[in-house]
């Protein structure tokens, strides 16, 4: 043995005998801040909980922190209504849709009806006015084979609303509704045009014509695209005022952003606002990404307010939130945005009551019916319906298709960076069924179980098929905990094991799916027969 071997058999053997001498170190799980794989630089924001720890912008105390609406709220038309505000977003592929929201005070929010019972196609940026005592939604909707704006009315915001009413305006979407000088209804439309309505705003007047070009960004900054979109419109003494959205509604973080002009006239000429663009993000690291899509509204107080749409740092995967600016007239008879980045919190726009409902229960035990309000299919058919029903705190649930790619799932919409979903499932021969992140058609997540095997859903796929011990039955529980994902299953509900198959789906989103989207969780059945799911429970985390 040489001298170099002897020193290092010497060192190994006194290395070997104080790892011996040393306590075993424990193995220790990471905490809940170290698997955030991304947005650890906002954790300071704190938020005040409510029903079932969901997260609420109203802290109880004269202040608030947006959003006002988390979750996939995006492109808000927003209508003051007496002493009432009524709020609706786009609802996209999901159907029912359209849920029209109250609020006394702009903060706190509770939803009243899902106005929209009918699959008309992808749902964009609606708009929700009052004229002549009548409530009106126009509604763009674009399908695969063909697309335009539609109209639905009610006489009451509760409802009924009428069946879709098809205007024939194709090329066009974010319609915003306003009364000219002449006394005639208008809608303004993307890409700076507009057309006449008929006096029961139910039809069209001659052919859309184009009264605006609007502001252009500089072309060194850095935007997704110009593309002109969601005018919105209001009347203020002698003057119009139209507020738009440029730079694309998605892409970089800095794209969107919002611009406003104004005129004596509808028919123009308008004037650009010398401070334009009044919102942007200037800046990744901000807490509120893409921020656009804006509508201005007078307050309680007669303060006025403007509510529009923002992606939250690092989670696309939430869809775009509603936000809640302050806005100040100048004396030059134009206004601006005061709340900066929207990162702290403000003084509410009117006292507010800290016991305020906000929000609703996630949790169903399905004595009551929820379908619409919070439940609704993804792309449904005519009849999709018929695939549900409730009896004895049991929702049913037909099976269709092979996978959640084609059993249009049953999913709602929630607002916080972390939460868990239980129920306890059981599942006729034949059927698969489980808990679904889901985008859409080609891009979910999840876990669902047939009677001898599970099934892992990832990337859009069908993958590991590990033996299921519980049979038709199962209580299981999926938790989403800042985009990373877990499962857990048992067997009557009170001693749990955790699933060997974790996930990570920050990259779930529009920016590599397009569709706009969220991602949102829920139930599905496919296969043969039916699920049976009982006691589902939600819990923010």
């Amino acid at each position: 043995m040489t001298d170099l071997t002897r020193r290092f058999a010497f060192k190994g053997a006194a290395a070997g005998a104080l790892a011996a001498s040393l306590p075993a170190l424990p193995v220790l799980a990471q905490s809940r801040d170290q698997i955030a794989p991304f947005g650890r630089e906002h954790e300071d924001m704190q938020w005040r909980r409510g029903i079932e720890n969901q997260r609420r912008a109203d802290f109880g105390d004269g202040r608030f922190l947006n959003p006002i609406m988390s979750g996939d709220h995006p492109d808000p038309s927003i209508l003051k209504d007496g002493d009432d505000y009524y709020m609706t977003f786009s609802s996209f592929e999901s159907v029912p849709g359209l849920v029209i929201w109250r609020s006394k005070d702009l903060v706190n929010w509770t939803p009243v009806v899902a106005a929209l019972r009918k699959n008309i196609g992808s749902v964009w940026a609606p708009e929700l006015c009052k004229h002549g005592g009548r409530f009106y939604l126009y509604i763009p909707a674009r399908g695969p084979e063909y697309r335009s704006n539609y109209v639905s009315w009610a006489d009451s915001i509760e409802g009924p609303w009428s069946e879709p009413v098809d205007l024939k305006l194709p090329d066009h979407i974010d319609p915003g509704h306003i009364v000219g000088e002449d006394g005639k209804r208008y809608l303004f439309l993307s890409g700076g045009d507009m057309v006449q309505l008929s006096d029961d705003g139910l039809s069209t007047v001659g052919e859309v014509r184009h009264v605006y070009d609007p502001w252009h960004y500089p072309e060194d900054w850095v935007a997704e695209s110009f593309s002109p979109e969601g005018p919105k419109l209001l009347k203020r003494g002698d003057w119009f005022y139209m507020i738009t959205a440029v730079g694309g509604t998605a892409g970089p973080p800095t794209g969107h952003m919002v611009v406003s002009a104004r005129s004596k006239s509808v028919f123009g000429p308008w004037e650009d606002c010398p401070a334009n663009p009044i919102v942007r993000t200037v800046d990744a690291a901000e807490k509120w990404w893409s921020r656009g899509h804006a509508t201005l509204v007078e307050g309680p107080d007669g303060r006025w307010w403007s509510v529009y749409h923002g992606y939250e740092n690092a989670y696309w995967t939430l869809g775009r939130q509603t936000l809640l600016d302050p806005v100040e007239w100048t004396e030059d008879g134009w206004f601006r945005m005061t709340g900066g980045d929207l990162s702290r919190p403000m003084p509410n726009p009117a006292r507010t009551d800290p016991a305020a409902p906000h929000g609703m229960t996630l949790s169903d035990d399905f004595t009551t019916d929820k379908f619409g309000v919070q439940w609704s299919f993804y792309d449904p058919g005519a009849e999709e319906k018929t695939r549900l029903s409730r009896a004895d705190g049991v929702l049913t649930v037909q099976a269709k298709g092979t996978a959640p790619k084609d059993c249009s799932p049953l999913t709602f919409v929630q607002g916080d960076l972390g939460y868990e979903i239980e129920a306890e499932i059981e599942i006729d021969p034949g059927c698969t069924a489980g808990f679904v992140l889901f985008y859409d058609r080609a891009l979910y997540a999840g876990l669902g179980f047939d009677e001898s095997r599970f099934v892992t859903h990832q990337y859009g796929m069908e993958r590991g098929r590990p033996a299921n011990p519980h049979g038709r039955r199962l209580h299981l529980r999926m938790t989403n905990d800042r985009n990373v994902v877990w499962f857990h299953t048992s067997a009557d509900g009170q001693t749990w094991r955790r699933f060997d198959r974790q996930m990570e789906v920050s990259g779930y989103h529009h920016n590599v799916r397009g569709g706009f989207m969220m991602l949102r969780p829920g139930l599905y059945s496919a296969g043969q027969g039916a699920a049976r799911f009982r006691n589902f429970k939600y819990r923010a985390l």
